[in-house]
């Protein structure tokens, strides 16, 4: 069906700033993204997800937005994004805009004029109190309340200080919203990434309520489909941190008409405690069991599968192995992460291969999150640093390698030898291999419609499982360690990816089979 495209679509994200850079200046631009869309289409994905290039102080890498409805000088104008839009249409490529609507820059003239005085028509678009009203933390460090020296009142921020949360209680400011978003639509724009959409309805006075899911989220999103989203065919994700399976469920239900897709964050919350810089181990079991709940459990709702994006480090050194074994385990992940039922999502180097940063100073890293985290951390230098190798987004936010030449950049270059120019033609790379697995989606229906079932979820070693649909199996077999394993499952059939036998190092398999009733022993 046209208007669901999205299930099944494989969607790439772009980080503007670090993906491809026109004019020489050290960070990149929209300009650069266009020149960039052949490599989009000889990969075969069928959107772009666009990270946030609006007019910004970048705060927060852009997240931070001053203004909707315009571009940052620092990436290209609005005729740019004209251009892109053009250029991707006309290669069959949607746009998927990154759009933030929990929270604008304190420099959005929303914001000016609420902090202008307390009678100002727009005091009640944010959040204002006399004293602060709980103890909530700011999710990037310190207080969630910023005492105001304008009017001596406390206004909220979730993150930096200089994000202000926006009131949705407020009818006026989700008709700004709505209204700001049509706007974009009409341009030709093809749905939306929806920044910790989760957080809209704020529950004041329960003390974990800086985590979002107030009581008024659901309402918020159905007034906010129905104003914005209906009947435009887009595709629409919602970015939603702590989100239950059963809360994922809720917001992507096609009946309740909220969001069709949720990223949920509980397979990249199982390797730390309650934050990312208290690291714990993570058993294959527990991660496959993981990705299993979120496949059954969502009834008609529907998956997001992603291992990477702007703020997760790389998945091939957290989840992989990242030395000896880094293509093979690149490999290996895309194909477990593609053959689920959901669409797949790739982020920027994801298709390489590309490894975590690994900077050896402070003075290398960028990101606001992880230099408050270094600032206010009593731990030792040395435990700092291998924390922030590990888990800051900085691992995500360095330049694509394009080839290499390593010309000026806002950030260091990841410590790595993957190029773009040395895997195009490889047929034995990463980069192949994510063509392969694209194009089985597009191919084999089974793949993005069949019927999930983990296989072995106690086994240490193997991730297996099958996906079933109109009388064809698909069974999926992979080595998650560094040893030669026999899974002791058939391997007849046809064969699409991988080879027969025992599965060498990181190596996984994919046959095509006729469906035959299932063996309970097998599970």
């Amino acid at each position: 069906m046209e208007q669901e495209w999205w299930r099944t679509a494989v969607v790439y994200q772009v980080w503007p700033r670090s993906f491809a850079d026109s004019d020489g200046d050290g960070v990149g631009d929209l300009r650069g993204v266009i020149g960039k869309l052949d490599h989009l289409s000889d990969l075969g994905v069928d959107a772009l997800w666009l990270s946030p290039f609006y007019p910004s102080p970048q705060v927060d890498a852009g997240y931070d937005i001053s203004d909707y409805q315009g571009v940052d000088p620092l990436f290209g104008t609005l005729q740019d994004v004209d251009d892109l839009i053009a250029g991707l249409h006309a290669r069959g490529i949607r746009l998927v805009l990154d759009m933030v609507l929990n929270h604008t820059s304190d420099r959005h003239p929303w914001f000016v004029e609420s902090r202008s005085d307390t009678d100002n028509p727009k005091r009640d678009w944010y959040f204002w109190f006399d004293e602060p009203p709980n103890s909530w933390p700011s999710l990037f460090g310190g207080d969630a309340w910023e005492l105001d020296g304008r009017t001596g009142e406390y206004y909220l921020h979730t993150f930096a200080k200089e994000q202000a949360d926006l009131d949705w209680r407020n009818p006026k400011v989700r008709q700004a919203l709505a209204q700001m978003l049509r706007w974009w639509l009409d341009r030709g724009v093809d749905g939306f990434r929806l920044d910790v959409i989760s957080m809209i309805s704020k529950d004041i006075e329960n003390p974990w309520g800086f985590l979002g899911f107030g009581p008024q989220l659901h309402e918020f999103l159905q007034e906010l489909h129905r104003e914005a989203f209906a009947g435009r065919g887009l595709m629409t994700v919602g970015e939603t941190p702590m989100a239950s399976v059963e809360q994922a469920r809720l917001m992507s239900a096609p009946d309740r008409r909220e969001l069709d897709m949720v990223f949920g964050f509980e397979h990249v919350s199982l390797d730390h405690n309650l934050t990312k810089w208290d690291p714990v181990p993570l058993s294959l079991p527990t991660l496959k069991q993981s990705f299993a709940r979120w496949q059954e459990g969502l009834g008609d709702g529907w998956n997001s599968l992603y291992w990477d994006n702007h703020d997760q480090p790389r998945a091939v050194s957290r989840f992989g192995d990242d030395g000896e074994h880094r293509v093979a385990s690149a490999k290996t992940l895309a194909t477990v992460l593609h053959l689920h039922r959901g669409t797949p999502f790739v982020y920027q180097g994801e298709e390489l291969g590309m490894k975590n940063a690994g900077f050896a100073g402070i003075e290398d890293y960028r990101d606001l999150e992880s230099l408050n985290w270094y600032r206010e951390s009593d731990l030792p230098e040395a435990e700092k640093l291998a924390l922030l190798r590990r888990a800051s987004r900085d691992n995500a936010r360095t330049p694509m390698p394009w080839d290499d030449s390593r010309a000026a950049s806002w950030i260091g270059y990841a410590d790595d030898t993957v190029t773009v120019a040395a895997q195009r033609s490889d047929p034995d790379s990463v980069l192949a291999h994510y063509r392969k697995l694209i194009a089985l989606r597009h191919e084999i229906p089974a793949v993005a419609h069949g019927d999930f079932a983990l296989l072995l979820p106690d086994d240490e070693r193997i991730w297996a499982f099958t996906r079933t649909y109109e009388g064809v199996e698909l069974l999926v077999v992979a080595n998650f360690s560094s040893y030669e394993v026999d899974p002791g499952l058939p391997d007849d059939g046809e064969l699409l990816i991988g080879s027969s036998g025992p599965l060498r190092a990181w190596e996984s398999r994919v046959t095509r089979r006729a469906a035959r009733s299932r063996d309970p022993a097998r599970a």
